[in-house]
């Protein structure tokens, strides 16, 4: 048996999978992690940009989220291939909560759901994300990708609005329909070539990253037609002052009043940096045959986002496009992820300044296009030959993601789909009642003894139990009992296949035995399983019905009922 002292020793023991992999590091590995990391790096670039700027922070700020967590979810993290940084997931948690906390109540969130990530992992509570439904999954992320596109029709048009864009999803398209005949022609060309080359450089070279190769030719044609033809689009340098300087470290003040206002928007930030960072590395044991430890990645991903905001940074998690990316360039180990960090440290020291020519509308197409694969239209259209409780759910998730926002979804969603859950189960828990006699050929290998010759008495009810004895069923028996019309001497009530049995189906049926005892109506209990039966042994059953009529198999209970009646008949004929 395992002593105190070593199950301690189990709890503590998280070791993150770089560790595990420089055991038999090698030469080649290392060559494999070097160029997967170079291009993983030049890959991240833009996505980093596009979605600090889309988030309301400065572009900088997505770069040191990128450098700070992505080196940290690889040095810390329980994945070998798995690259963090900024993702399109958490635009509208970020964007919300700067509009209500500001910049300051951000770095708490984010420290803070950082913290429960570590926790989560710390509790060994990494396998509790996959409890969450599929279709919930599917529904925000899809609800989210709409949103992301929707936050991107101003700079992919070019259209002209005076003040504020609305923060409702219905206001802000009727505000960009009011505003339309405003487009821009050269800025739409930007947007719409943009999404074009990220589009069709796969099919040309799988090797060069799309996006990086969009914002080089939108970034030089920018230039171009506003040297040569004076005709100028909307550029990064515009609208924010690039500062290529590493940012002060500053730990953000934890004040208690400011740790109960925040909690809700923590929380979110946790949830969903757990549900997309284990989703991702799912997806990448799949492809290189290795499973992730779920554990040491929250943790990775809890300490990453207590760093990211010290740096001035923003809320991280796995990022899948990044981590596949990695995977197809022959990343090995967490080394790629580390490399991939220090290349985004190089070019954010070095070709910064740069980043003041990239127009806003290449930005939105690569926004675009991160919102159409995040879309999954692929999954939804298969959702949809699933039952209705699923399609529902699916609904209902990417509604409220849409109108409202993903706390709200998420729990509305979860909520739903555990009162459709209990439904199901419901549904498929039967009661039926039994006056003549038991089809051998129905009776399973379950219980013991003849099955030949099951008559049952005269003035005997069997009742059968077919499935978990829970709240959402224990009406159904005492239904089915009101509807008999005679009533009967003895019950037998066959638990055989009831798994178990909770507080409300106890309640009920002890309930049912008094009643019945009063009516001057035995109950016997039939092939009670040994975890059912510790259940009842635990609230007195056996004192209640009496030991003798809680038996192992419908034998013993037909002939205890045989008993019973000539003991009824004894005591009339008195």
């Amino acid at each position: 048996m395992v002593n105190k002292k070593e199950k301690v020793k189990s709890f503590f023991s998280f070791k993150p999978e770089l560790a595990k992999t420089l055991r038999t590091y090698n030469k080649q590995k290392l060559s494999a992690d070097i160029m997967a990391g170079i291009i993983v790096g030049i890959v991240a670039l833009p996505l980093a940009i596009a979605f600090g700027i889309a988030s309301g922070v400065t572009p900088e700020k997505g770069i040191i989220t990128a450098i700070v967590a992505g080196f940290v979810i690889s040095a810390f993290g329980g994945s070998r291939v798995q690259i963090g940084g900024p993702t399109g997931a958490f635009i509208i948690i970020i964007y919300g909560i700067i509009q209500q906390y500001g910049i300051e109540g951000l770095a708490i969130a984010t420290v803070m759901a950082g913290i429960f990530l570590i926790l989560l992992g710390f509790f060994r509570l990494g396998t509790i994300i996959s409890y969450i439904p599929y279709p919930i999954i599917v529904g925000f992320t899809s609800g989210i990708a709409v949103t992301i596109f929707t936050t991107q029709v101003k700079d992919l048009f070019g259209l002209t609005i005076d003040g504020a864009l609305p923060s409702d999803f219905i206001e802000k398209w009727g505000c960009y329909i009011e505003n339309f005949s405003s487009l821009d022609l050269a800025t739409t060309l930007v947007g719409i070539i943009t999404v074009i080359v990220i589009f069709c450089t796969p099919l040309i070279n799988k090797k060069v990253p799309g996006a990086f190769l969009a914002i080089i030719i939108m970034t030089i044609a920018g230039v171009v037609m506003n040297d040569l033809f004076g005709i100028h689009v909307d550029t990064i340098g515009d609208r924010f002052r690039i500062d290529p300087s590493l940012p002060t470290p500053v730990v953000p003040t934890l004040t208690w009043d400011a740790i109960k206002g925040l909690v809700s928007p923590a929380i979110t930030i946790a949830v969903l940096g757990a549900i997309e960072s284990l989703l991702s590395a799912t997806v990448a044991d799949g492809v290189i045959g290795h499973k992730h430890d779920s554990n040491q990645e929250l943790i990775g991903q809890g300490i990453a986002n207590v760093l990211s905001p010290v740096f001035g940074g923003i809320p991280a998690t796995g990022a899948i496009a990044r981590t596949m990316t990695n995977i197809n360039n022959g990343g090995k180990t967490p080394v790629a992820g580390l490399i991939h960090a220090v290349v985004l440290l190089l070019i954010y020291f070095f070709l910064m300044p740069l980043a003041a020519y990239i127009p806003m509308a290449c930005l939105a197409g690569v926004l675009v296009v991160v919102s159409y694969n995040m879309s999954g239209w692929r999954t939804v259209k298969q959702l949809m030959k699933n039952p209705k409780s699923d399609i529902t759910v699916l609904w209902l998730t990417f509604i409220l993601t849409v109108i409202f926002d993903l706390t709200i979804a998420i729990e509305v969603g979860l909520m739903f789909a555990c009162l459709l859950c209990m439904r199901r189960m419901a549904e498929t828990t039967q009661v039926k009642v039994l006056t003549d006699e038991i089809n051998p050929e129905e009776e399973s290998d379950m219980e013991a003894g003849n099955l030949e010759h099951l008559i049952i008495p005269d003035h005997v009810e069997v009742y059968e139990i077919n499935g978990p004895y829970f709240f959402g069923m224990a009406s159904k028996f005492e239904d089915l009992m009101n509807h008999m019309k005679e009533r009967p001497e003895v019950r037998i009530i066959r638990l055989r296949r009831v798994p178990f049995i909770d507080s409300t189906g106890m309640h009920n049926l002890q309930n049912l035995i008094e009643m019945s005892h009063k009516n001057g109506i035995d109950v016997i209990l039939s092939g009670v399983s040994d975890n059912v039966r510790a259940v009842l042994e635990k609230n007195g059953f056996p004192e209640l019905v009496g030991e003798e009529n809680i038996c192992p198999n419908i034998n013993k209970a037909l002939e205890v009922a045989r008993i019973d009646v000539e003991r009824h008949s004894q005591q009339q004929a008195v």
